[in-house]
C-alpha cells in the first residue's frame, strides 16, 4: 500500500537510510518493516539489537549496522549523489514513481543517473532474449521508434539483444527511453552497452536501480530488476524469447501487477518464438503492429467508467483540471479520484490526441483533442 508522503528527509535520515540499505540480507519489505515500526532511520539505527530481533529480523542485520563496510558504503553513496546528474527516489517522497509506488515490495530507494521527471510519463516496456535473431532485433528496434514518436517512454533491461535494440530504437527517434539495471549505477553491465548508457543520459533518459551503487551483476539480481521494468510501465511487449527466458518472468510479474502484456508471435521452427507463443496461449494480447498495443491501452481505459468520457460525452475530467493549472500524474489521479493507472492511461490518450503535453514532470493543457 502507498505511504503517505513525506517532506525531504534530513541530511542524517538520509546517511541513515542509506545505512539501512546496505545491510546485508535487507529486503524491500524489511526496510519497510523497519521504518514504520520506527518512524525513522535514525531512529532504526539507535534502537537496540533486541527490539530488531523483536521485529523478526535476522540477527545479523542488527550486528552489521554499525560494521564499517555499511558506513563507508553510505559515505559513497553521499558522494555519488554530489554530481547533479545523480538522483535518490524515496518511496515516501513525492518525486517516487506513481505506479512503482502500488507495488508491495516497491524499492524504500531508487538510485537514478540522469532524468528523474520521465519516471512518471507513460512507460512500455519491451524485452525479450539475449540472443535474438536479426528479425527480432529489426522488430524491437522498429516498435521503440514508433512508441517512442507516440510519446511513450520505452523502459527495458540494458541487456545484449532485443533490450538494447529497443533502446537504440527510441534514441533513433530522439525518444526518453529508461534502462533498469541488475547492478549498482557504478557496476555498469554489460560493459558492452557503457556507450549506449552514456548516451541514454546524455539525451534525456535514465539509468536506474534499487541495488547499492556497487552491487556486482548477480543472477538473482535479475528477476528483481525485472519486477521493476514492468511496475513502472502500463505493459510490456515481449518480441522474442524462449520459455526459459527471464523476459518471461518479466511478463509474468506484469500480469501479477495488472499491467498490460503483450507478445509478438514468430514462426514455429523459430525457438525464439516458443516464449511468445507460450504467453498468447496464456492470455497476452497478439501483437502484429503498434496499433494492437494503442487498441489494448483503450480497452483498459474502457473497463472504468470513469474513463469512459474519453470516448464521447461530457469533457475528460482531466482537462478541467488542467486547464485550470499544471498537474502531476498523482495529483491528477488524486483530483479525479481515479487509480494511478487509469490516470495514465487516460492522458496517454489525450497526449496522442494533442490535448496534453508532459513537462518536466507535469501534466499541461494543450487544447481541445483533435
Amino acid at each position: 500500500m502507498r505511504h503517505p508522503r513525506l517532506a525531504p528527509v534530513s541530511p542524517a535520515e538520509l546517511e541513515a537510510r542509506l545505512r539501512l540499505h546496505a545491510l546485508p540480507d535487507f529486503g524491500p519489505r524489511r526496510f519497510r518493516h523497519l521504518l514504520t515500526a520506527f518512524e525513522s532511520a535514525s531512529a532504526a539505527l539507535s534502537a537496540p539489537a533486541a527490539a530488531w530481533r523483536a521485529l523478526g529480523l535476522p540477527p545479523g542485520c542488527a550486528e552489521s549496522r554499525r560494521a564499517p563496510e555499511v558506513r563507508q558504503r553510505a559515505a559513497e553513496a553521499l558522494a555519488w549523489l554530489e554530481d547533479a546528474r545523480h538522483h535518490l527516489l524515496m518511496w515516501d517522497a513525492p518525486d517516487y514513481p506513481a505506479l512503482l509506488a502500488e507495488l508491495d515490495d516497491a524499492p524504500p530507494l531508487l538510485f537514478v543517473a540522469g532524468n528523474p521527471a520521465i519516471l512518471d510519463k507513460p512507460q512500455l516496456a519491451i524485452v525479450g532474449s539475449r540472443r535474438a535473431s536479426a528479425p527480432g532485433l529489426d522488430n524491437a528496434r522498429r516498435f521503440a521508434r514508433t512508441l517512442a514518436e507516440a510519446g511513450f517512454v520505452i523502459t527495458s533491461g540494458l541487456a545484449l539483444g532485443i533490450d538494447g535494440a529497443a533502446h537504440q530504437g527510441a534514441l533513433d527517434v530522439a525518444g526518453e527511453t529508461v534502462a533498469v539495471l541488475g547492478t549498482g549505477l557504478t557496476r555498469l553491465y554489460p560493459p558492452r552497452h557503457r556507450e549506449l548508457a552514456a548516451r541514454l543520459v546524455a539525451e534525456g533518459g535514465a539509468l536506474i536501480s534499487e541495488l547499492p551503487l556497487d552491487s556486482p551483476p548477480h543472477p538473482s539480481n535479475f528477476p528483481r530488476r525485472n519486477r521493476l521494468i514492468s511496475g513502472l510501465s502500463l505493459g510490456v511487449l515481449v518480441v522474442e524469447a524462449s520459455p526459459s527466458s527471464g523476459s518471461l518472468i518479466t511478463a509474468r510479474l506484469a500480469a501479477e501487477q495488472g499491467r498490460e502484456v503483450y507478445a509478438i508471435p514468430g514462426s514455429i521452427h523459430h525457438p525464439g518464438a516458443r516464449g511468445c507463443h507460450q504467453l498468447i496461449r496464456d492470455g497476452a494480447t497478439l501483437v502484429e503492429g503498434v496499433e494492437h498495443i494503442l487498441e489494448a491501452l483503450r480497452g483498459w481505459q474502457a473497463m472504468s467508467p470513469a474513463v469512459t468520457p474519453l470516448a464521447d460525452g461530457p469533457e475528460s475530467p482531466l482537462l478541467v483540471l488542467l486547464r485550470a493549472a499544471p498537474h502531476s500524474s498523482e495529483s491528477l489521479a488524486r483530483e479525479a479520484g481515479w487509480s494511478v493507472p487509469e490516470t495514465l492511461a487516460a492522458l496517454t490518450e489525450l497526449e496522442l490526441d494533442g490535448a496534453v503535453a508532459c513537462e518536466a514532470g507535469r501534466w499541461v493543457f494543450r487544447g481541445a483533442p483533435a
